[in-house]
């Protein structure tokens, strides 16, 4: 079995309103709690990164699933979006929604566009990040499959 490791060094400097930093070999950020939730929204935050890591995944995975279907893609943008409920002082993530928008090149057969419906579907239930919080948060998915003008 392979494994894969990723490390993340923490560094918070004391209470719940100050400032800390992030760091990983790619990433390097100051990080905080939100303005919503009444902090000083400094850098990113975890609802953000979860957000972020759950939207990455998603892409990602829907890229190479129509890559190796040779699906000719013209462009490929995504909005996320992440709901956090707060109910007496207790913080839950509620639902992540993908909005991916697929255009396809002219030269697509509905056949294929067909297939990039389905996997618009079947690269969520793919995605390493939607399974781990699988149970926990709902995942939303509201794609739009064109073909370019």
């Amino acid at each position: 079995m392979e494994q894969h490791r990723f490390l993340l060094k923490a560094d918070w400097p004391g209470g719940r309103n100050d400032v800390g930093f992030i760091e990983t070999s790619n990433l390097k950020t100051k990080i905080s709690i939100p303005t919503e939730m009444d902090g000083p929204g400094i850098g990113t935050n975890p609802d953000e990164m979860l957000l972020g890591a759950a939207a990455t995944c998603y892409i990602i995975t829907l890229a190479a699933m129509m890559e190796r279907r040779k699906i000719p893609v013209e462009s490929l943008t995504q909005e996320s979006e992440g709901i956090v409920e707060v109910d007496k002082g207790v913080i839950t993530y509620k639902k992540i929604i993908h909005r991916p928008k697929v255009i396809l090149e002219r030269n697509c057969t509905a056949d294929q566009i067909e297939t990039v419906k389905q996997l618009t579907e079947r690269a969520e239930k793919s995605c390493m990040i939607s399974r781990a919080i699988q149970g926990n948060v709902e995942i939303g998915l509201e794609a739009i499959v064109e073909l370019a003008n």
